[in-house]
């Protein structure tokens, strides 16, 4: 049967299809087929529409982005930041001034930390008893002490980090732009995964991983927690060998046939790089993906041998793979925003890290045993700290209250100096007063890392020349870079 014959349109033709392209491809085909927001703009003023590897814009030190992103506020007060201080004079009242985002349960009463601090490395910088993985490689980590939003709430807060702009939705995730800007070195696999928690979403949900107003094909693609990690990966076995080639080859020919009809779609050839996409990662993700490959003392590295790290372990572990194939951003992100500790701190606290400091910590022993943390970028932290005050009663049932004034969060690789802390809360932990660090900074700094200029990073859309970094200044935060 010739293909003029058949009666049906390429995408009902498609839909009716059993091919097992992987449900990862398939929700990208999805939206590029009829979910896009917007128009693209003329492609002349932008970057390709596809994911070839692109040349930055001036030599890199990293390639690649791994971010462990702590919803809910990890308190940098009993982790990162010790404050000798404030545990001198826990119990009596703070005279500064305090913006709470709980009035009912406000208090002014000092909190000093209930764990200890120690200097760890070679260099000496202090971590808590709570980290103990964390403290065997801080003379690869840097910690910075001085992060400022400005903002208490957690959505404005993620949406600075990830978006450019505090409490802006439908804009750009900074993995997307990264995506835009340098394509993907893994032509068959997505180039920005985000690797999702049995327990559900993070606070913000796909706002976390949004492409915005750039398209749909840059935005971050979902692996499912747990096996199957890609849903309809293989085709029916009915379908499989021959006949699947047959019909990926006809859909080929249909959509090349619709492009020289059609020329000025420029959603098009994205769109044919997908199907491609879907087709190749039937193998190279089904490898990609299977952990059996590593052997038992990478599982044990990573905490897999353990109940309380084996699920987050499995994905810092398959991030590593997934770098180590050329994907180019990895996310990980826990359910909910489990470090929001509000109350029961001295329980929920030692809880979070229990299951989330040995994975952490391995992943930057491991890539750097690979040679892989030299051109890779960890990222680990929250979108907010923790007040110096206790939120309710200063007893057993302690915890503490937001607060986008000053906390921490620590970078490793890619060309960041190891073993530095850098910048300063007060005395007490309250605002950042040295060397303070916005997302936009941080923002600015891991693109020139990967050999951006924020500045030159555009996207017109609707006739408006739009970055990541749009309305506020930013610096590269040169002191923390080799």
């Amino acid at each position: 049967m010739s293909t003029s014959s058949i009666p049906l349109t390429r995408r009902e033709w498609l839909a009716r299809s059993g091919w097992g392209l992987g449900a990862l491809a398939l929700a990208q085909l999805l939206q590029q087929d009829g979910l896009l927001a917007e128009p693209s703009a003329k492609p002349e003023d932008n970057l390709p529409l596809d994911l070839k590897v692109r040349p930055p814009h001036f030599p890199p030190r990293a390639r690649a982005v791994i971010s462990l992103f702590m919803h809910g506020g990890p308190s940098h007060l009993d982790l990162l930041d010790p404050k000798p201080e404030l545990t001198r004079h826990s119990g009596t009242d703070y005279g500064g001034e305090v913006v709470y985002s709980f009035v009912n349960r406000a208090s002014k009463k000092l909190f000093g930390s209930p764990w200890t601090f120690r200097p760890h490395g070679n260099c000496g910088t202090e971590v808590s008893e709570l980290l103990p993985h964390l403290s065997r490689i801080v003379d690869d980590v840097c910690v910075i002490r001085s992060m400022h939003t400005g903002h208490n709430g957690h959505e404005v807060s993620i949406r600075f980090f990830h978006g450019g702009l505090a409490g802006v939705t439908g804009r750009p995730t900074l993995g997307s732009w990264i995506v835009y800007a340098l394509g993907s070195e893994a032509q068959n696999l997505p180039a920005y995964l985000v690797l999702s928690d049995p327990a559900g979403h993070p606070v913000d949900g796909t706002h976390n991983w949004s492409s915005g107003f750039l398209p749909p094909l840059y935005q971050g693609t979902v692996l499912r927690p747990q096996e199957p990690r890609i849903l309809n990966l293989e085709p029916p076995a009915h379908l499989k060998g021959t006949l699947q080639a047959q019909n990926l080859a006809l859909l080929e020919q249909l959509n090349r046939r619709y492009q020289q009809r059609h020329a000025e779609e420029a959603e098009l050839e994205a769109r044919i790089a997908t199907y491609e996409l879907a087709a190749a990662m039937q193998t190279a993700a089904a490898e990609a993906l299977d952990l059996h490959q590593e052997p038992e003392h990478i599982h044990r590295l990573y905490g897999l041998d353990r109940d309380e790290t084996r699920e987050y372990g499995a994905r810092c572990l398959l991030a590593r793979r997934l770098v180590e194939r050329g994907v180019r951003f990895v996310q990980i992100f826990l359910g909910g925003q489990p470090w929001d500790n509000h109350n029961h701190i001295r329980q929920t606290l030692p809880a979070i890290c229990r299951r989330t400091d040995q994975p952490a910590a391995a992943l930057v022993q491991d890539l750097k045993q690979r040679g892989l943390l030299d051109t890779t970028i960890v990222h680990w932290g929250g979108e907010i700290g923790r007040l110096p005050v206790c939120e309710g009663e200063l007893n057993e049932q302690a915890g503490r209250d937001h607060n986008g004034q000053g906390f921490s969060i620590w970078l490793a690789g890619g060309g960041i100096r190891g073993g530095l802390t850098y910048g300063a809360t007060d005395e007490v932990g309250h605002r950042a007063v040295e060397n303070v660090v916005t997302p936009n900074d941080f923002q600015a700094t891991l693109l020139h890392l990967l050999g951006l200029d924020h500045a030159r990073l555009t996207y017109v859309s609707n006739g408006r020349v739009q970055r990541l970094i749009d309305q506020r200044p930013a610096r590269v935060v040169r002191e923390l870079l080799l």
